[in-house]
């Protein structure tokens, strides 16, 4: 008996088109290195790449957060804030008397973690959009920032809290404790997202949600869950950047919502949710990090890395858009 067959004409372009949102962020990496090496000798070396990772380990620790967010198709303007105030959080409750550095941590982890839980209640109980709500709580944190510490920057921090901006070395290069939990934060989201059932169940959230809910997959909860675990690891990157810093920054975060996510999209993770991979948003992470020194390094004035940065979140999300119509 013949077997029914099924056309495959879409195949190669689907393929094709898939292959070069893979590639597209390595492709971008070596053009900026091989660049920047011919326009700056030195930049080519140990302590650039030590020094491009320490700089962008508290952005593409964020990244994750927002990775996992926009994978169920939502979005959070909120993240760099919510950072900062956990670094204050951190950094106040560190110069208490009596109290230990375990414990200033744990509070900091909590309070974002609560601003996680309330971003995700205002969206899956109210139905407020993701954008709405996230810009809400970005004005908010604005005004708590400031308040909060007096305006001040919080020094003098103990060495239990800026243990993760101790280095190690690597042969000659010296790399932070904070670049190594970066990677493993990494690794951990990677397998979450690609061996375990809520891994498959996110992407299935943010490709098709009434499919999902016919599932049987609980989306409100979900969603719950992801927008509180992106607020926990906020809270390891504001630890990171507090002891990167070594203070406790008010004006701190203020930008990372942009730099989050032209690292998720740079590393080909759609905005519209339910596809993309955790790994590649950490060489977009790393392709900002490498732009922004490079440019430092050959002289090109600060205002312009804003305007690079914008063009190539553009051309990702471009590209992204041409995928979604051609499949």
């Amino acid at each position: 008996m013949t077997q029914p067959t099924v056309s495959t004409a879409a195949g190669p372009r689907r393929f094709q088109l898939s292959s070069l949102t893979a590639l597209g962020p390595l492709i971008v990496l070596f053009v900026a290195i091989l660049v920047f090496s011919l326009r700056a000798p030195n930049f080519l070396s140990g302590n650039t790449l030590s020094l491009v990772l320490q700089q962008t380990s508290y952005t593409a620790v964020l990244a994750i957060g927002q990775t996992l967010i926009v994978l169920i198709a939502g979005i959070d303007l909120s993240v760099g804030l919510i950072m900062a105030f956990g670094g204050l959080v951190i950094a106040k409750f560190s110069l208490q008397s009596g109290l230990s550095p375990v414990v200033a941590i744990l509070a900091g982890l909590l309070s974002t973690m609560l601003f996680g839980f309330l971003n995700s209640i205002l969206i899956t109980y109210l139905a407020v959009p993701p954008f709405i709500t996230t810009l809400g709580v970005y004005g908010i944190l604005q005004t708590l920032n400031q308040v909060y510490p007096g305006s001040q920057t919080v020094s003098g921090l103990p060495n239990g809290i800026t243990f993760l901006g101790n280095s190690f070395k690597i042969g000659p290069t010296a790399f932070t404790y904070g670049t190594l939990v970066m990677l493993i934060l990494y690794f951990i989201a990677w397998f979450v997202l690609t061996q375990t059932a809520p891994g498959r169940h996110i992407y299935a959230v943010g490709n098709n949600p009434e499919a999902a809910r016919l599932s049987g997959i609980p989306i409100r909860r979900l969603t719950i869950i992801i927008y509180t675990i992106a607020g926990l690891i906020y809270g390891v990157a504001a630890l990171i950047l507090v002891a990167r810093t070594g203070v406790g920054d008010p004006n701190a975060g203020t930008t990372d919502n942009l730099d989050t996510i032209t690292a998720v999209v740079l590393g080909g993770t759609s905005l519209f949710g339910g596809r993309g991979n955790v790994l590649g948003t950490l060489l977009g992470a790393i392709i900002v990090g490498v732009l922004r020194s490079g440019l430092v390094q050959v002289g090109v004035p600060s205002i312009y890395q804003s305007l690079i940065t914008g063009i190539l979140i553009i051309a990702a999300v471009a590209l992204d858009q041409i995928s979604r119509r051609k499949s």
